[in-house]
């Protein structure tokens, strides 16, 4: 009797022994980490808004280009499309949930990882080829070569691949094919940032909103989004710990003890980047338009988002619970420039322009507004 109680009060000491041990591994995280952990993740968050804000502004410009030869007006996100997104989102949402309770959490993490291989890579190209190709030796011809294939013949030819490149492009691929290695067999967490940082520039840069409007009403229906699968249920938290891909930016909070190896990772997730960003980008092309010399509406907008995220940050630490970070952002980058234009006189013209106006009508009565409002200014 005497050695079963010593038998069990050794193995009851050891099981004590392993979970203090398991939660340290997890509660690790001294001040000075999580302040770094949190300074990395808002560096991050700004930084593809501001550089994808100004890639749009050019992006933007190309499409004008490319209007004006072909006569075609680019897809942009109509309200009535933008009020139907949140629901879009939420049957996605859901829908994932329902795939980790049904399949193995690693069988899916591995089909998705491998689908965001392959578009990491691309994303991930389409950010660096300038930088990569400006480094390439000069000894190294840039070589072009053109893939074309198209279904009929003569002029009622359509081309389903019409894509040029050159040797330097291949380069690039094959240094990105190197970071979706590493990312698909390690899955550390730098591999993922790389690959989430391309994803937000690229969504900031290549998505567009045609006006406040449709901006407004996006970013309300994603507030209330946000808010009731994080506050309301499980299904927001789940997906987003389940998820070994990269849709979220995440860094460690005991990195100072555990260095690369660290594993209890602060995460931000890329929608609370990207749409906000989106709309910060359709700022800075309204303060293209109206020719002044300053970007005051992108910059006063800029500096509300890093506001709301400190806040966002604060909460959840102060909280100790994952926050919506849209029921931050959202009234901080859409009060902000609202506010701006009342107080400046700019209201009318703010929700009169247009990206690509939908005829020559509203386009002149667009240019029209904003003369005024220069001469005004």
């Amino acid at each position: 009797m005497a050695s079963e109680v010593n038998d069990f009060a050794a193995q009851t000491s050891e099981n004590l022994k392993e979970n203090t041990e398991a939660m340290g591994d997890r509660i690790v995280s001294t001040p000075e980490g999580m302040a770094l952990a949190y300074g990395s993740l808002i560096v991050m968050a700004i930084l593809p808004i501001f550089f994808g804000s100004y890639r749009a502004v050019r992006h933007h410009k190309e499409q004008q280009q490319q209007c004006k030869e072909s006569g075609e007006q680019p897809e942009t996100m109509s309200c009535k499309e933008a009020a139907i997104f949140p629901f879009i989102s939420s049957f996605a949402l859901v829908g994932l949930y329902v795939l980790y309770k049904v399949f193995a959490k690693d069988y899916v993490n591995q089909v998705l990882a491998g689908y965001f291989f392959f578009v990491g890579i691309l994303a991930l190209c389409h950010l660096t080829s300038p930088l990569i190709s400006s480094l390439v030796p000069a000894a190294i011809p840039k070589t072009p070569y053109h893939i074309q294939f198209t279904r009929g013949e003569g002029d009622k030819a359509e081309h389903i691949i019409n894509y040029k490149f050159n040797f330097h492009d291949i380069v690039c691929l094959i240094c990105c094919s190197l970071v979706g290695a590493w990312y698909l067999l390690k899955k550390h967490w730098i591999a993922n940032n790389l690959f989430g940082i391309a994803f937000a520039i690229n969504g900031v840069e290549l998505l567009h909103v045609n006006n406040v409007v449709t901006g407004c009403i996006l970013l309300c229906g994603l507030l209330f989004y946000d808010a009731f699968w994080v506050f309301g249920t499980d299904v927001m938290v789940t997906v987003a710990k389940s998820f070994e891909v990269p849709i979220k930016l995440v860094f460690p909070q005991d990195i100072l003890e555990k260095g690369l190896t660290a594993s209890n990772f602060a995460m931000l997730g890329l929608g609370d980047i990207v749409l906000p960003g989106i709309f910060i980008a359709l700022l800075l092309r309204f303060d293209n338009s109206l020719s002044r010399k300053t970007n005051v509406y992108f910059y006063s907008t800029f500096f509300a988002y890093f506001m709301g995220l400190l806040a966002t940050i604060l909460i959840m630490h102060l909280f100790n619970h994952a926050q919506p970070a849209l029921l931050y952002l959202v009234p901080a980058c859409l009060g902000t420039p609202l506010l701006l234009a009342l107080a400046k006189g700019d209201l009318k013209a703010l929700f009169s322009y247009e990206d690509h106006p939908a005829s020559a009508k509203q386009a002149e009565s667009a240019t029209q507004t904003q003369a005024e409002t220069k001469k005004e200014s």
